[in-house]
């Protein structure tokens, strides 16, 4: 069993990772760390872990008995985590935060369908962000042919979930519920990451990638629409779409339009595309607890310890 640790446990992310390594077949958890609560019990905090374990969490950092750590914190505490704390060298880190997806510091960028082989050879791992995940899945089929001639215009929306677990004003239930609106726009900080990537894939990409971001009055997912021009067919675009992500363990490109509940609670990603006149659109959505957080987050886990990627990950969609 390869033994783990949780950085940050109390949060979203924590919980689902929890809810995920708990019943997955190769990982034991050897601890979860939470200053604020440490002695209480993990369903304390996360209640849907009742009935499904005894632990405790700690305010201890056996890090010298894991094989590898899950840093759950905030944006900028990770950084700060490491530069406390000596981590062994043997040590696989996945970060979830922001701080290491400009791969400073020896960290790999974790998006499998593009760096999968880089993530096998990888010590330290940066999880990308839930938003750049939908909105990279969506258009880099394009930046991989070099397709991408004209400005990029996206529009995401987003559970409330993706707020983290802290309220605030715009997370609160009274606010949110029956309500929409427009946040950070074109200036969101996944956009960094997202034309990293681009660039990766289609060196002389200078286009704008407009984004506007869109909180949701649902708890999680995320909807994407994003449409650029291109020459392409819609028969060419799909069969292109399809040849991408043909070895991909959790992105499908679907045929028919598609709808959220597909994938939430699942590590799903479901991309599809068409024409219109002389643009393509593609509509890509995950669940951004899971694909777009904790889920590939062990999807990346399975592929550094040369596990089956779809380990402890094979979760159907509620649906209803």
């Amino acid at each position: 069993m390869i033994k783990v640790g949780i950085i940050g446990g109390a949060g979203y992310t924590a919980g689902e990772m929890l809810r995920i390594l708990l019943n997955h077949p190769e990982v034991d958890v050897h601890f979860v760390n939470s200053l604020s609560n440490a002695g209480n019990k993990l369903y304390s905090v996360h209640e849907g872990l009742f009935g499904e374990t005894e632990m405790d969490f700690t305010d201890q950092l056996p890090l010298e008995q894991v094989d590898a750590i899950f840093i759950c914190s905030g944006h900028g505490d990770s950084k700060k985590f490491l530069e406390a704390n000596n981590v062994p060298e043997r040590v696989k880190i996945i970060d979830l935060s922001q701080d290491f997806r400009d791969e400073s510091n020896g960290f790999v960028y974790g998006l499998p369908e593009v760096n999968r082989e880089r993530i096998k050879k990888a010590n330290k791992l940066a999880n990308p962000g839930c938003f750049a995940t939908a909105i990279q899945l969506g258009i880099l089929p394009l930046a991989a042919k070099g397709l991408i001639k004209n400005e990029i215009h996206t529009n995401g929306i987003t559970g409330s979930t993706g707020a983290g677990v802290k309220p605030s004003s715009t997370s609160h239930f009274s606010w949110r519920n029956n309500n929409l609106s427009i946040y950070k726009a074109f200036t969101h900080q996944h956009l960094i990451e997202i034309n990293r990537t681009i660039k990766q894939l289609q060196p002389d990409f200078t286009q704008e990638l407009n984004f506007l971001p869109l909180r949701g009055d649902f708890a999680r997912g995320i909807f994407v629409s994003s449409y650029t021009e291109c020459d392409l067919s819609a028969e060419e675009l799909t069969a292109l779409y399809k040849e991408f992500y043909k070895d991909a363990a959790f992105t499908f490109v679907m045929d028919a339009n598609l709808d959220l509940k597909q994938v939430v609670n699942t590590n799903k990603a479901i991309v599809h595309v068409e024409k219109h006149g002389n643009k393509v659109l593609a509509i890509s959505a995950i669940d951004n607890l899971l694909k777009g957080a904790s889920g590939q987050a062990v999807q990346n886990f399975n592929l550094m310890f040369g596990l089956d990627e779809t380990c402890g990950l094979k979760l159907k969609s509620v649906a209803f």
